[in-house]
């Protein structure tokens, strides 16, 4: 196998990954030799509910939209997969079917090991394990979260949390102002809180006028981190 070509840009992310940078040297060199880059355009579905799954993925760039349909057909977006983070391994270990819909997000590069990679690693780095068991139980600790925040916070708060967690993973600081990168519609937000659109709209016209944020088109600024964080401990 050879070493999958990446950007500079997009090894650094991989790199710097909060999971992957803390392997050992030959783990990771060890999951860049099975790896090929996949580049997708954006909306393209990676994987859907109910299908097997073959494939554990890291994003480079980009990002992938982790949703589901309801029952009344409504479009429910439970998070976003950052670049740095690797997604997939839940159904390669229990051998169910995916329980998610995954699509790439903007212009988006993975890479990609295929199940047969993957039960090799799992075989040769016992490290592997142990890795996965922590990521597994950082996501577990975060859905616990999840839970807690809609049952005992306002959508105000929610908000909040959630615009200063997009900040802290896709944010590009401009002086004192932070942009975020990943390009969110209103509606996308709403489907990651559970509310309507315009409820929405609604908070983040407050938060603009007590200059904690500047709404743009497909766009959010972070202005005052310190009044984001007041209004998410309300």
């Amino acid at each position: 196998m050879h070493d999958p070509v990446l950007t500079l840009d997009e090894q650094q992310h991989i790199d710097s990954g909060p999971w992957f940078s803390k392997l050992s040297p030959p783990l990771r060199r060890a999951i860049l030799a099975r790896a090929a880059v996949r580049r997708v355009p954006d909306g393209l579905m990676l994987t859907s509910r109910g299908a097997q799954a073959d494939e554990w993925c890291g994003v480079a760039r980009g990002a992938v939209r982790i949703s589901s349909v309801s029952l009344s057909g409504k479009q429910i977006t439970l998070t976003y997969v950052e670049p740095g983070i690797w997604f997939g391994d839940t159904a390669l270990f229990d051998g169910l079917p995916r329980t998610h819909d995954a699509n790439a997000h903007g212009d988006t590069t993975l890479l990609v090991v295929r199940k047969a990679d993957f039960k090799e690693l799992l075989t040769r780095h016992v490290e592997l394990y142990e890795a996965l068991l922590r990521l597994n139980c950082r996501r577990l600790r975060l859905a616990y979260d999840l839970v807690e925040d809609l049952n005992t916070r306002p959508l105000s708060a929610r908000l909040a949390k959630q615009i200063l967690l997009l900040a802290r993973s896709y944010g590009i600081a401009q002086g004192e102002e932070i942009r975020i990168g990943l390009q969110l519609a209103q509606e996308d937000l709403a489907q990651l809180l559970g509310a309507s659109r315009q409820r929405v709209n609604q908070e983040l016209k407050g938060f603009e006028r007590e200059g904690a944020v500047r709404i743009e088109p497909s766009r959010l600024v972070v202005l005052s981190r310190d009044r984001l964080l007041a209004i998410a401990e309300r």
